[in-house]
């Protein structure tokens, strides 16, 4: 750890490639955080020992494990290895941090944040990430929050965001909310819900993500750009699934069924 800032009451968001970055929304969004408020490197955590490079199986799935390398011309380049960096920007006492899901030792991994977030001064993380769902590529993302304490989901359901509902396999954030508590932090997932039909990164929910944390945040950041490459994304992808009749009539009833719901909404709140 180099230069160590003191953001006394701080807040700590986090970003993993892997399980709940479809879209590339936790790090698309982190990475632009990072980019827009020009915040610098202070800290990483060593990648030895949480990941499995050499896993058993068809190439399609070790290739999945295996580090990114580049060789040209006959000469070797570089070899990419998962990085782990967090990132200070001071004025609004905040740590940003971009990584890798960890493989391996979850309960170390997590003591790594942990102990950072104490070093630091930190009270708060927040986790970004997405999932695939109903939401049509034509409509803003619908965004859900997991809490550790009841007085942080009733802040998170100020912004806008709804209560999530799940039972399956875990991330490596749900486990850490988990420990949070016991060590004294808050914790919150905020999860974007982008359409199950598309891959590749998603503008348009990095764009709801970014503006919802800078509201939470108190960020002052111009966000014109990315608004710019959202709605290009939205009229390019339309182009595209209008090309395809059953595809389209797919979106035209989820774009339905996401209005009424919206609808309905609205009039329980009246």
């Amino acid at each position: 750890m180099d230069r160590c800032p003191h953001l006394e009451g701080g807040t700590l968001v986090l970003a993993f490639t892997g399980w709940m970055d479809g879209g590339d929304v936790s790090t698309g969004t982190v990475q632009r955080l990072v980019h827009l408020l020009e915040a610098e490197s202070f800290a990483e955590i060593d990648p030895e020992p949480f990941y499995i490079y050499n896993f058993p199986g068809s190439m399609e799935i070790t290739a999945l494990f295996r580090p990114y390398t580049k060789i040209e011309d006959g000469l070797v380049g570089r070899v990419e290895m998962p990085q782990n960096t967090f990132y200070a920007h001071p004025p609004a006492k905040l740590v940003l941090f971009v990584g890798k899901e960890p493989n391996l030792r979850w309960r170390t991994f997590g003591k790594c944040i942990i102990h950072l977030a104490h070093a630091v001064g930190l009270h708060r993380i927040l986790f970004v990430g997405s999932f695939g769902g109903t939401v049509p590529h034509t409509r803003e993302p619908r965004l859900f929050c997991t809490c550790t304490h009841k007085a942080l989901r009733a802040e998170m359901e100020r912004y806008g965001l709804r209560r999530s509902a799940y039972e399956g396999p875990s991330s490596f954030t749900n486990y850490l909310m988990t420990q949070a508590g016991s060590a004294q932090l808050e914790m919150a997932s905020l999860v974007a819900e982008i359409p199950g039909y598309l891959q590749g990164t998603n503008p348009m929910s990095i764009e709801a993500v970014t503006r919802r944390l800078a509201k939470i945040l108190q960020l002052p950041l111009d966000l014109a750009s990315l608004r710019t490459a959202s709605t290009q994304w939205e009229l390019e992808v339309s182009s595209v699934v209008e090309q395809d009749e059953e595809l389209a009539e797919k979106v035209h009833q989820l774009e339905a069924q996401y209005d009424t719901e919206l609808l309905d909404l609205n009039a329980e709140e009246v």
